[in-house]
């Protein structure tokens, strides 16, 4: 079944013809076979026909099925995005509901429409749950879901669209901010006729922002007092308490499935019940049933996996674990229930040009490197388009999250998201050329992107990217948000346009906010010395969170003494244990169109180096109408020195097609 046409590398077909293997799994053990005599010496390059192939199982690929440098091991559809790899099963046969107690709780105009499709035996056992995920939970698989015509159907909510408020919390405690939050245990009570009329709160669940605009978590309803409204919550309950007029809504009531696109399935009996938005027979109909990802690759290297389509599983789509130079490039992953693609540890991974969109948790998640040593991982993401993440767990699940050491994340689209659009941790990592809009949708106090509350995860660089259109609700985003003491930031060559707060430096020290273009934002610049502050919540962050961080990478030894040898300055302040104010920081070069810089909560301006910017000054753009932002050549700006942004080259350089 090999093809050996060529006589610089080997090629294995994947197909329904006769001289081809009928499975992935049967071309890699194809190729384990042939190593068993010893490494290969040429690439191999294993081509897929055009198909469809629903996975029962992941896809593996571990160290026995790598290449070299000289010989690597290349998967391939033959042509880009037709092989379709699902990790769910797609659905045909569905039925009107002809149940009178089904019938009996739902409203008259989904009576006519929802139809009805008995899972159990098509073999989908069992269903999977709803979980507690959200903010500060675990990664879980996702429950069953329903996708119609490529997208994640909407599991039945009520209200269908807007939010409940709660009236009032059973018992309240102080929030540490001012405030007032709910005991989590003793629960909150809602008014409401319509939940009054649902006939059970068997595994009924509910999603909200509860105590605060950047904590949102899922809670199974235990028990509703009809008379007073009184709502209680399954254990482990959520995370901060529960506040007044905070929104949320329910999740998976029969009652709830009210208007076309909504489905309910119910686990004792196996039944969905779906009201399709267009004819059952218009488009394909699946559900995810795989609970792990749908490509994993554990310890291999040099291998490349191109031109797939990979879909409705619970899990991730791919997952890439302690690997090296394995490159995921020109694939789409959509519809899962987790992550899109993960990189964790490894040397060199990279994805490139694919299109990530519809993923429950994060678009992608690049981890490698040595925090302690600063040893890189040089993992990249590049020229991907990643849009609606955060599908279910929504906040602080980006389009990217980039952890550990030394990766590099450029030339990505990133944009429809409930929260962040990059999260980053860790240290000299570089981010450039993204272009990123109409994130923090549905979140408050939150970044484009974000990091915070680590003195030591220095050395990070943002440069030439466009942020435009960051939304928030409560107190609203930052296009780039330097949380909680953040420091030792590069932010040089950015344009920003209608951001609320671009840039927020919150307390951190010896940023660099150099050569950006801020254009009606509000403001361009906020910096705080939130790190002085003396309130229990702020003494805690700085002498016990963030001195425990400092401590744990031996910042007074190499290779942090040499290489950030301002972080030295911190002890003095420890020493006296008082709070740590933000010096160092650098706001130079910068032209701003709209509202400029906010110095207030303990910060004073004269420690803060505010030089040579151009403030409400025409800038001469080319056509700021059209997004055009950048500076014709009799720009004033080039008067203090600005150096022109390449704005050509930001954004991807190729993108796939759908």
């Amino acid at each position: 079944m090999v093809i050996d046409r060529h006589t610089d590398y080997l090629e294995i077909r994947v197909g329904s013809s006769e001289e081809a293997f009928p499975t992935l799994q049967a071309a890699r053990d194809h190729l384990r076979n042939l190593r068993s005599s010893g490494p290969l010496s040429r690439p191999t390059r294993v081509v897929v026909d055009s198909t469809t192939l629903e996975l029962s199982q992941s896809f593996t690929l571990s160290e026995i099925d790598g290449g070299t440098a000289e010989a690597p091991v290349v998967y391939s559809a033959k042509k880009a995005g037709s092989v379709r790899l699902l990790g769910g099963q797609r659905l045909e046969h569905f039925a009107p509901v002809e149940d009178p107690s089904v019938l009996a709780r739902l409203s008259e105009d989904a009576r006519k429409n929802v139809l009805q499709i008995d899972l159990r035996a098509l073999g989908i056992e069992p269903l999977g749950s709803l979980s507690s995920r959200g903010f500060s939970r675990p990664i879980t698989p996702a429950h069953t879901e329903l996708f119609f015509d490529g997208r994640r159907m909407q599991l039945a909510r009520w209200p269908s669209r807007e939010w409940a408020h709660i009236d009032r919390p059973a018992l309240t405690g102080d929030d540490q901010h001012g405030g007032q939050l709910g005991d989590l245990e003793a629960g909150f009570f809602f008014a409401d006729s319509h939940v009054d009329q649902w006939q059970s709160l068997e595994d009924v669940w509910m999603h909200g922002y509860w105590g605060w605009d950047w904590a949102n978590s899922y809670e199974a309803v235990r028990t509703r007092d009809a008379s007073s409204g009184l709502i209680r919550t399954h254990p482990p309950h959520g995370l901060y308490g529960f506040r007044s007029g905070a929104r949320f809504y329910f999740l998976n009531a029969l009652e709830a499935l009210s208007q076309p696109g909504d489905y309910y399935a119910n686990r004792q009996s196996g039944l969905l019940y779906f009201w399709p938005p267009s004819p059952i027979e218009s488009a394909e109909a699946a559900v995810s049933v795989l609970d792990e990802p749908l490509l994993q690759i554990e310890g291999a290297q040099h291998v490349r996996f191109e031109g797939f389509s990979l879909e409705y599983g619970r899990g991730s789509g791919i997952h890439i674990t302690d690997s090296e130079s394995v490159v995921i490039a020109d694939s789409t992953v959509r519809n899962v229930g987790n992550h899109g693609i993960v990189v964790k540890g490894g040397q060199r991974c990279e994805v490139l040009s694919c299109n990530v969109y519809h993923c429950g948790d994060s678009g992608l998640v690049l981890s490698g490197g040595d925090r302690k040593t600063l040893q890189p991982g040089r993992h990249r993401a590049a020229d991907n388009h990643i849009h609606h993440m955060g599908e279910w767990s929504r906040c602080y699940q980006p389009g990217i999250h980039v952890l550990g050491v030394g990766q590099r994340i450029e030339h990505n689209l990133i944009h429809d998201g409930p929260h962040n659009g990059i999260l980053l941790s860790g240290n000299e990592h570089i981010i450039e050329y993204n272009h990123i809009h109409h994130v923090c949708q549905e979140s408050g106090d939150v970044g484009a992107f974000y990091m915070g509350r680590d003195w030591s995860e220095c050395g990070n660089v943002l440069r030439y990217n466009f942020f435009h259109h960051t939304q928030g609700v409560g107190m609203g985003s930052m296009a780039v948000y330097l949380d909680d003491c953040a420091s030792s930031t590069t932010i040089f060559g950015n344009v920003f346009y209608q951001c609320t707060r671009a840039v927020l430096i919150g307390g951190g020290r010896n940023n660099r906010v150099e050569n950006n273009i801020f254009i009606e934002c509000e403001p361009a610049i906020h910096l705080d010395g939130r790190g002085l502050d003396g309130s229990p919540v702020w003494q805690s962050m700085v002498h016990e969170t963030m001195k425990t961080r400092l401590d744990a990478v031996d910042h007074l030894n190499p290779p942090y003494s040499t290489r950030y040898p301002d972080l030295r300055q911190l002890d003095a302040y420890y020493a006296e244990r008082q709070g740590i104010p933000p010096e160092g920081n650098l706001i130079v070069r910068n032209i701003c169109c709209g509202p400029w810089i906010d110095i207030r909560w303990h910060a004073d301006p004269k420690i803060v180096a505010v030089q040579n910017n151009m403030v409400d000054e025409d800038p001469f753009f080319v056509d700021a109408e059209g997004m055009d932002f950048q500076l014709r050549i009799d720009s004033p700006a080039y008067e203090i020195g600005f150096k022109k942004i390449p704005a050509d080259k930001i954004g991807p350089r190729r993108i796939l097609p759908k």
